[in-house]
């Protein structure tokens, strides 16, 4: 996916991923401009951005200045991404799932 549509299709929702072998791998929430907030389900969220870096789609989170970069594909209207920072990524894939993000470690 180009940057362009990624940002289509995820802004302003919040969005369940699964792996082949973790039905609950973790959420994320899409913000406006481009901002994100992670939770891998363990009630610890990461606030971040993303950016197009060669056709891939990164991520620099607020408390990890490494990107992580992936490979996103939409089909039949469902995302799925390959991580591409190590041989053999982790595969990702958007679920039907709808869980609220939840947020132990930031204050409202």
């Amino acid at each position: 996916m180009t940057g362009e549509a990624f940002d289509a299709h995820v802004t302003g929702r919040t969005i369940t991923f699964r792996t082949d072998t973790n039905p609950a791998y973790g959420i994320e929430a899409y913000l406006p401009g481009r901002r994100v907030m992670w939770s891998a389900f363990d009630g610890t969220c990461m606030y971040g951005t993303w950016y197009e870096s060669k056709g891939n789609i990164c991520f620099i989170y607020d408390d990890d200045p490494e990107p992580k970069c992936w490979a996103t594909y939409l089909q039949k209207g469902t995302m799925w991404a390959t991580f591409i920072n190590v041989p053999d990524g982790t595969v990702i894939y958007e679920t039907d799932a709808d869980e609220p993000l939840i947020c132990n470690n930031l204050s409202s």
